[in-house]
Protein backbone atom coordinates (compact mmCIF):
# COMPACT_ATOMS: atom_id res chain seq x y z
CA UNK A 1 0.00 0.00 0.00
CA UNK A 2 1.41 3.26 -0.88
CA UNK A 3 1.74 5.79 1.69
CA UNK A 4 -0.84 7.99 -0.44
CA UNK A 5 -3.29 5.37 -0.33
CA UNK A 6 -2.93 4.79 3.11
CA UNK A 7 -3.15 8.42 4.42
CA UNK A 8 -6.28 8.79 2.40
CA UNK A 9 -8.00 5.17 3.81
CA UNK A 10 -7.37 6.89 7.07
CA UNK A 11 -8.67 10.35 6.59
CA UNK A 12 -11.95 8.33 5.17
CA UNK A 13 -12.20 6.33 8.67
CA UNK A 14 -12.48 9.36 9.92
CA UNK A 15 -14.78 10.28 7.78
CA UNK A 16 -13.80 13.55 6.51
CA UNK A 17 -15.13 12.44 2.98
CA UNK A 18 -16.73 8.85 1.79
CA UNK A 19 -14.37 8.99 -1.56
CA UNK A 20 -11.24 10.70 -2.68
CA UNK A 21 -9.03 9.62 -5.64
CA UNK A 22 -5.74 10.71 -6.31
CA UNK A 23 -2.97 11.26 -9.03
CA UNK A 24 0.58 12.02 -8.88
CA UNK A 25 3.11 11.99 -11.68
CA UNK A 26 5.33 13.87 -14.31
CA UNK A 27 4.47 14.96 -18.05
CA UNK A 28 5.38 11.65 -18.41
CA UNK A 29 2.87 9.94 -16.50
CA UNK A 30 1.64 8.77 -13.06
CA UNK A 31 4.06 7.63 -10.11
CA UNK A 32 1.09 7.22 -7.64
CA UNK A 33 -2.75 6.74 -8.73
CA UNK A 34 -5.91 5.48 -7.04
CA UNK A 35 -9.11 5.71 -5.59
CA UNK A 36 -10.96 4.58 -2.36
CA UNK A 37 -13.92 5.07 -0.95
CA UNK A 38 -17.49 4.82 -1.54
CA UNK A 39 -19.54 7.76 -4.02
CA UNK A 40 -21.81 7.85 -1.15
CA UNK A 41 -21.74 6.98 3.09
CA UNK A 42 -24.50 4.43 3.36
CA UNK A 43 -27.93 4.39 1.62
CA UNK A 44 -28.88 2.03 -1.42
CA UNK A 45 -27.94 2.62 -5.18
CA UNK A 46 -25.46 3.66 -7.42
CA UNK A 47 -24.27 6.66 -4.81
CA UNK A 48 -22.98 4.33 -2.53
CA UNK A 49 -20.95 2.00 -4.50
CA UNK A 50 -17.41 1.74 -4.48
CA UNK A 51 -15.28 3.88 -6.44
CA UNK A 52 -13.72 2.26 -9.75
CA UNK A 53 -12.22 5.31 -10.88
CA UNK A 54 -14.69 6.44 -13.61
CA UNK A 55 -16.36 8.72 -11.45
CA UNK A 56 -17.15 11.93 -11.99
CA UNK A 57 -16.29 14.75 -9.28
CA UNK A 58 -17.62 18.13 -8.72
CA UNK A 59 -14.19 20.75 -8.90
CA UNK A 60 -15.95 23.28 -7.54
CA UNK A 61 -13.22 26.36 -7.62
CA UNK A 62 -11.01 24.44 -9.59
CA UNK A 63 -13.45 25.35 -12.58
CA UNK A 64 -11.45 28.62 -12.13
CA UNK A 65 -8.13 28.29 -13.75
CA UNK A 66 -9.60 26.03 -16.30
CA UNK A 67 -11.72 29.06 -17.33
CA UNK A 68 -8.51 31.03 -16.63
CA UNK A 69 -7.22 28.69 -18.99
CA UNK A 70 -9.66 29.25 -22.01
CA UNK A 71 -9.40 33.38 -21.41
CA UNK A 72 -5.28 32.86 -21.50
CA UNK A 73 -5.99 30.73 -24.92
CA UNK A 74 -8.45 33.91 -26.16
CA UNK A 75 -5.79 36.11 -25.43
CA UNK A 76 -2.98 34.30 -27.89
CA UNK A 77 -5.95 34.12 -30.53
CA UNK A 78 -6.14 38.64 -30.05
CA UNK A 79 -9.97 38.24 -28.93
CA UNK A 80 -9.57 39.99 -25.67
CA UNK A 81 -6.23 41.69 -23.94
CA UNK A 82 -5.97 41.49 -19.68
CA UNK A 83 -5.68 45.44 -19.96
CA UNK A 84 -9.69 45.24 -21.28
CA UNK A 85 -11.78 46.50 -18.89
CA UNK A 86 -15.20 44.58 -18.15
CA UNK A 87 -17.03 47.74 -19.60
CA UNK A 88 -15.31 47.50 -22.73
CA UNK A 89 -16.48 43.83 -23.05
CA UNK A 90 -20.52 44.18 -21.36
CA UNK A 91 -22.45 46.92 -21.93
CA UNK A 92 -24.76 46.39 -18.91
CA UNK A 93 -22.07 46.71 -16.46
CA UNK A 94 -20.67 50.19 -18.18
CA UNK A 95 -22.41 51.94 -15.30
CA UNK A 96 -21.69 49.74 -12.38
CA UNK A 97 -18.89 49.57 -9.85
CA UNK A 98 -17.13 46.67 -12.09
CA UNK A 99 -16.81 48.89 -15.20
CA UNK A 100 -13.23 49.85 -15.20
CA UNK A 101 -11.93 46.38 -13.64
CA UNK A 102 -9.58 45.11 -15.87
CA UNK A 103 -9.17 40.82 -16.54
CA UNK A 104 -5.87 40.89 -15.12
CA UNK A 105 -7.42 42.29 -11.36
CA UNK A 106 -10.04 39.51 -12.32
CA UNK A 107 -7.70 37.18 -12.89
CA UNK A 108 -5.42 37.89 -9.64
CA UNK A 109 -8.41 38.16 -7.46
CA UNK A 110 -7.04 42.25 -6.78
CA UNK A 111 -10.76 43.71 -8.13
CA UNK A 112 -11.79 44.74 -4.47
CA UNK A 113 -14.69 42.49 -5.28
CA UNK A 114 -16.06 40.80 -2.27
CA UNK A 115 -15.53 37.15 -1.66
CA UNK A 116 -18.40 34.15 -1.22
CA UNK A 117 -21.43 36.36 -1.61
CA UNK A 118 -24.68 34.51 -1.02
CA UNK A 119 -26.16 36.28 -3.62
CA UNK A 120 -28.45 33.40 -4.43
CA UNK A 121 -30.77 34.05 -1.19
CA UNK A 122 -32.30 37.34 -2.20
CA UNK A 123 -31.73 36.66 -5.94
CA UNK A 124 -33.45 33.81 -7.12
CA UNK A 125 -33.04 33.65 -10.80
CA UNK A 126 -30.26 34.23 -13.11
CA UNK A 127 -31.00 37.93 -14.48
CA UNK A 128 -32.01 39.29 -10.88
CA UNK A 129 -28.53 37.77 -9.54
CA UNK A 130 -26.50 39.41 -12.69
CA UNK A 131 -28.40 42.62 -11.84
CA UNK A 132 -27.09 42.32 -8.38
CA UNK A 133 -23.63 40.94 -9.41
CA UNK A 134 -22.90 44.83 -11.10
CA UNK A 135 -23.97 46.79 -8.13
CA UNK A 136 -21.47 44.74 -5.10
CA UNK A 137 -19.77 47.98 -3.58
CA UNK A 138 -16.21 47.16 -3.52
CA UNK A 139 -13.81 46.23 -0.07
CA UNK A 140 -10.81 47.86 -1.33
CA UNK A 141 -9.53 49.74 -4.53
CA UNK A 142 -8.40 47.54 -7.45
CA UNK A 143 -5.03 46.24 -7.25
CA UNK A 144 -4.37 47.21 -3.92
CA UNK A 145 -5.38 43.93 -2.09
CA UNK A 146 -6.24 40.31 -3.15
CA UNK A 147 -9.30 39.09 -1.76
CA UNK A 148 -10.63 36.05 -3.11
CA UNK A 149 -13.89 36.31 -5.40
CA UNK A 150 -16.04 34.29 -6.97
CA UNK A 151 -17.67 37.13 -8.19
CA UNK A 152 -14.77 38.28 -10.26
CA UNK A 153 -15.04 34.99 -11.63
CA UNK A 154 -18.36 35.29 -12.96
CA UNK A 155 -17.92 38.29 -14.38
CA UNK A 156 -14.79 36.88 -16.19
CA UNK A 157 -16.76 33.99 -17.27
CA UNK A 158 -19.57 36.37 -19.43
CA UNK A 159 -16.10 38.57 -20.88
CA UNK A 160 -15.13 35.65 -22.17
CA UNK A 161 -18.64 34.79 -23.68
CA UNK A 162 -19.10 38.05 -25.03
CA UNK A 163 -15.69 38.16 -26.28
CA UNK A 164 -15.57 34.89 -28.46
CA UNK A 165 -19.49 35.15 -29.07
CA UNK A 166 -19.27 31.55 -27.80
CA UNK A 167 -21.06 30.12 -24.86
CA UNK A 168 -18.32 29.40 -22.30
CA UNK A 169 -19.07 25.42 -21.58
CA UNK A 170 -18.27 25.63 -25.57
CA UNK A 171 -15.44 27.89 -25.17
CA UNK A 172 -14.00 25.42 -22.02
CA UNK A 173 -14.61 22.31 -24.57
CA UNK A 174 -12.69 23.83 -27.45
CA UNK A 175 -9.83 25.38 -26.58
CA UNK A 176 -8.94 23.27 -23.01
CA UNK A 177 -11.05 19.85 -23.34
CA UNK A 178 -10.60 18.76 -26.45
CA UNK A 179 -6.81 19.59 -26.97
CA UNK A 180 -6.26 17.41 -23.98
CA UNK A 181 -8.50 14.82 -24.62
CA UNK A 182 -10.62 15.68 -21.57
CA UNK A 183 -14.09 14.06 -23.17
CA UNK A 184 -15.65 13.58 -19.30
CA UNK A 185 -14.74 17.08 -18.43
CA UNK A 186 -17.69 19.77 -18.60
CA UNK A 187 -20.62 21.52 -17.00
CA UNK A 188 -24.15 20.27 -16.67
CA UNK A 189 -23.85 16.35 -16.66
CA UNK A 190 -26.82 14.94 -18.97
CA UNK A 191 -28.56 11.38 -17.14
CA UNK A 192 -24.96 9.12 -17.49
CA UNK A 193 -22.63 11.66 -16.26
CA UNK A 194 -24.83 12.14 -13.57
CA UNK A 195 -24.74 8.37 -12.62
CA UNK A 196 -21.65 7.96 -11.91
CA UNK A 197 -21.36 11.10 -9.72
CA UNK A 198 -19.96 11.33 -6.45
CA UNK A 199 -22.31 12.78 -4.03
CA UNK A 200 -21.41 16.18 -2.64
CA UNK A 201 -23.24 17.94 0.27
CA UNK A 202 -27.01 17.41 2.03
CA UNK A 203 -28.16 20.57 1.12
CA UNK A 204 -30.67 22.40 3.03
CA UNK A 205 -31.30 24.95 0.33
CA UNK A 206 -32.15 21.97 -1.87
CA UNK A 207 -33.82 20.10 0.87
CA UNK A 208 -31.44 16.85 -0.37
CA UNK A 209 -28.21 15.44 -1.29
CA UNK A 210 -26.58 16.88 -3.87
CA UNK A 211 -25.23 14.47 -6.77
CA UNK A 212 -24.12 15.09 -10.31
CA UNK A 213 -25.75 18.80 -10.05
CA UNK A 214 -23.15 21.78 -9.27
CA UNK A 215 -23.00 22.11 -5.70
CA UNK A 216 -22.36 25.63 -5.81
CA UNK A 217 -26.06 27.71 -5.21
CA UNK A 218 -24.92 31.10 -7.17
CA UNK A 219 -24.05 28.59 -10.23
CA UNK A 220 -27.15 27.01 -9.50
CA UNK A 221 -28.98 30.16 -10.11
CA UNK A 222 -27.23 30.76 -12.52
CA UNK A 223 -27.69 27.62 -14.83
CA UNK A 224 -24.43 25.93 -13.86
CA UNK A 225 -22.12 27.19 -16.42
CA UNK A 226 -20.26 29.98 -14.80
CA UNK A 227 -16.58 31.05 -14.47
CA UNK A 228 -16.36 30.39 -10.75
CA UNK A 229 -17.46 26.63 -10.65
CA UNK A 230 -19.64 23.80 -12.26
CA UNK A 231 -17.07 21.91 -13.69
CA UNK A 232 -17.31 18.11 -13.09
CA UNK A 233 -14.20 15.78 -14.44
CA UNK A 234 -12.93 12.59 -14.25
CA UNK A 235 -9.59 11.54 -12.13
CA UNK A 236 -8.33 10.70 -15.67
CA UNK A 237 -8.71 14.00 -17.05
CA UNK A 238 -7.40 16.24 -14.20
CA UNK A 239 -4.69 14.15 -14.92
CA UNK A 240 -4.28 14.65 -18.62
CA UNK A 241 -4.17 18.57 -17.08
CA UNK A 242 -1.69 17.72 -14.68
CA UNK A 243 0.71 16.23 -17.17
CA UNK A 244 0.26 19.36 -19.70
CA UNK A 245 0.47 21.66 -17.28
CA UNK A 246 3.98 19.89 -16.03
CA UNK A 247 5.48 20.11 -19.38
CA UNK A 248 4.52 24.03 -20.00
CA UNK A 249 1.13 23.64 -21.55
CA UNK A 250 2.05 22.57 -24.79
CA UNK A 251 -0.89 22.50 -26.89
CA UNK A 252 -2.83 25.03 -25.01
CA UNK A 253 -0.92 27.97 -24.79
CA UNK A 254 1.90 29.70 -26.24
CA UNK A 255 4.95 29.52 -23.59
CA UNK A 256 5.16 33.42 -23.04
CA UNK A 257 1.61 32.95 -22.02
CA UNK A 258 2.40 29.82 -19.87
CA UNK A 259 4.84 31.59 -18.30
CA UNK A 260 2.85 34.80 -17.69
CA UNK A 261 0.05 32.92 -16.40
CA UNK A 262 1.88 31.07 -13.75
CA UNK A 263 3.98 34.03 -12.28
CA UNK A 264 3.31 35.50 -9.13
CA UNK A 265 1.51 39.01 -10.35
CA UNK A 266 0.64 39.84 -6.40
CA UNK A 267 4.33 39.38 -4.52
CA UNK A 268 3.56 42.99 -3.51
CA UNK A 269 0.37 42.05 -1.78
CA UNK A 270 -0.78 40.05 1.05
CA UNK A 271 -1.03 36.62 -1.23
CA UNK A 272 0.97 35.08 -4.04
CA UNK A 273 -1.39 34.67 -7.37
CA UNK A 274 -0.80 34.19 -10.87
CA UNK A 275 -3.44 34.46 -13.61
CA UNK A 276 -6.76 32.26 -12.20
CA UNK A 277 -3.69 30.37 -10.27
CA UNK A 278 -3.10 30.12 -6.46
CA UNK A 279 0.86 30.45 -5.81
CA UNK A 280 2.63 29.35 -2.64
CA UNK A 281 1.60 31.66 0.19
CA UNK A 282 4.38 31.87 3.13
CA UNK A 283 1.57 30.36 5.47
CA UNK A 284 -1.17 28.83 5.26
CA UNK A 285 -0.94 27.20 2.21
CA UNK A 286 -2.71 24.22 0.96
CA UNK A 287 0.52 22.79 -0.07
CA UNK A 288 3.02 23.43 2.66
CA UNK A 289 6.65 23.43 1.76
CA UNK A 290 6.91 19.69 -0.25
CA UNK A 291 6.17 21.61 -3.18
CA UNK A 292 8.17 24.46 -4.89
CA UNK A 293 8.68 28.37 -4.28
CA UNK A 294 7.14 28.52 -7.68
CA UNK A 295 4.60 25.83 -7.65
CA UNK A 296 1.12 27.02 -8.59
CA UNK A 297 -2.49 25.32 -8.47
CA UNK A 298 -6.19 25.60 -6.90
CA UNK A 299 -8.49 23.99 -4.37
CA UNK A 300 -12.15 23.36 -4.14
CA UNK A 301 -15.00 23.66 -1.90
CA UNK A 302 -15.88 20.39 -2.37
CA UNK A 303 -12.58 18.98 -1.67
CA UNK A 304 -10.46 18.50 -5.15
CA UNK A 305 -7.51 20.29 -5.84
CA UNK A 306 -4.53 20.32 -8.60
CA UNK A 307 -0.96 21.55 -7.95
CA UNK A 308 2.00 21.57 -9.82
CA UNK A 309 5.58 22.24 -9.24
CA UNK A 310 7.62 23.19 -12.47
CA UNK A 311 10.87 23.59 -11.22
CA UNK A 312 10.51 19.21 -10.58
CA UNK A 313 8.48 19.04 -13.40
CA UNK A 314 5.47 17.43 -11.47
CA UNK A 315 1.63 17.46 -10.59
CA UNK A 316 -0.73 16.48 -8.02
CA UNK A 317 -4.10 15.85 -8.08
CA UNK A 318 -6.33 15.15 -5.23
CA UNK A 319 -10.28 14.79 -5.61
CA UNK A 320 -12.59 14.36 -2.41
CA UNK A 321 -16.14 15.09 -1.59
CA UNK A 322 -14.90 16.44 2.18
CA UNK A 323 -18.66 18.15 1.80
CA UNK A 324 -20.13 14.89 1.87
CA UNK A 325 -22.71 14.78 4.01
CA UNK A 326 -22.45 18.72 5.38
CA UNK A 327 -19.81 21.38 4.56
CA UNK A 328 -19.04 21.37 8.58
CA UNK A 329 -15.68 21.52 9.72
CA UNK A 330 -11.71 21.87 8.05
CA UNK A 331 -10.31 18.33 8.63
CA UNK A 332 -9.36 18.55 4.51
CA UNK A 333 -6.65 21.19 5.07
CA UNK A 334 -4.87 19.00 7.62
CA UNK A 335 -5.41 16.20 4.87
CA UNK A 336 -4.66 17.83 1.85
CA UNK A 337 -1.27 19.15 3.33
CA UNK A 338 -0.27 15.86 4.40
CA UNK A 339 -0.76 14.20 0.65
CA UNK A 340 1.39 17.09 -0.88
CA UNK A 341 3.69 16.68 1.85
CA UNK A 342 3.81 12.74 1.59
CA UNK A 343 3.48 13.04 -2.47
CA UNK A 344 6.79 11.42 -4.36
Amino acid sequence: MSALRALLERAREDRVFSAAAWSVGTAEGALDRGWTGTRSWGGRGAEARALDGSELWDLASVTKPVVGLAVMALADRGALALTDTVGDHLPRYRTGTAADLTLHQLLTHTSGLPGGVPLYRAHPTRESLLAALGALPPRAAPGTRVEYSSQGFILLGLVAEAAAGRPLDELVDTLVGRPLGMADTGFNPGEEGRARAVATEDCPWRGRVVVGEVHDENAVVLGGVCGHAGLFATLADLERLGRCLAAGAPGLLRPATHALMTAGHTDALNLRRGLAWQGLDPAGSPVGPAFGPDSYGHTGFTGTSIWVDPRGGRYAVLLTNRVHPSRAGDAIRAVRHAFHTAAP
